[in-house]
Formats: structure tokens, sequence, C-alpha cells
């Protein structure tokens, strides 16, 4: 099942003394965290809205007042939380996907069918994304490039060509 909430951001600090955040971006890219009307913060289990009254993109990060949120204390008792934002809110191109949506997934040879392992986590170091894989052998990684990533399917797994030992021993 697909979560209905994706973490889109943190709050790493206040901005000026009115109440505004300072948002590390977690999206595509920080105009897409800005162009938000809601983010939700986690509370337990539940997420609470929080309405935004403005968002800029600032460098790589983006500076956010939101509803509710109206002096430096009320700021700072937000400093280090998650953000999320409700999935129909987040654009998505045709074949495109969510990061949350693959994480856990199978990863398999697409030439041979062998199963090597499942996805655990997404980094990224600049170039292009890197899939961490657990695999029998441990942990793998794969750069996320098209000469190795053949196909996503976010339901059945992710199709690769690795180059030998990249994946095994």
């Amino acid at each position: 099942m697909k979560a209905e909430y994706l973490e889109c951001g943190k709050i790493i600090n206040t901005h000026g003394t009115k109440g505004a955040i300072k948002v590390e971006n977690r999206c595509d890219a920080p105009r897409v965290l800005a162009s938000l009307p809601f983010v939700y913060l986690k509370n337990g289990v539940s997420y609470v809205p929080k309405k935004v009254l403005s968002a800029s993109v600032f460098r790589e990060f983006v500076i956010m007042e939101l509803e509710g949120v109206s002096s430096l204390e009320e700021a700072m008792l937000l400093k280090n939380r998650l953000i999320f934002a409700h999935r129909p809110d987040l654009p998505l191109e045709d074949g495109a996907f969510f990061l949350a949506d693959i994480e856990g997934l199978p990863v398999i040879d697409e030439a041979n069918g062998k199963e090597y392992g499942r996805l655990r986590e997404v980094i990224n170091r600049g170039a292009s994304d890197i899939y961490v894989i657990d695999t029998p052998a441990g942990e793998r990684m794969i750069p996320a490039v098209k000469e190795f990533i053949k196909k996503v399917d976010t339901e059945k797994g992710i199709f690769v060509a690795p180059i030998p030992g990249m994946l095994e021993d």
C-alpha cells in the first residue's frame, strides 16, 4: 500500500523573528516544496495539516510561513521536525515515481530474472542517485543510471543489467 503522506522536507532553522521556518528540501526541486498549499506534521500516527501562508526558494532551501506559527518561539519548537506532503499535492510526470514507492522492492536481473536482493534506500551524492541494495552477500550499491537500471515497476520490482561483481561476489 502506498503511503498517503510523503516526506518532503526537514525544518532546520527559524528565519527572522515572525515565525518563518527554513526547510531543507527533500523534493525533486525546492520549487516543488515551495508550491505546496499545505504541509503536514506527524503527530504519533496522524498527520496535522499546516496551511502554507507563503513560501519562497532561498538557494537550495525553502523559507515558509505556516498558519498558526507566528513567533520565533513557536518556530523554534518545530526545529528538526520532518514535514510531509499529501500525495495528491505532489506533481508526478508520466513514468516517474516517488522514491518511497520503490524502497523495499526486489532488484531483479533483466536478462535472467535472478533476484539479487531488495532496495533498502536511495542516496544522492551529486551526479545521480545511488540505489543501496541488501543482498545475501551484504550491502551493494548501484548507480541509478540507464546503463544499469533498465526498468522500474513500482509493483514488480527494479530491473537491472549489472556488470560482473556489482551485485554479487
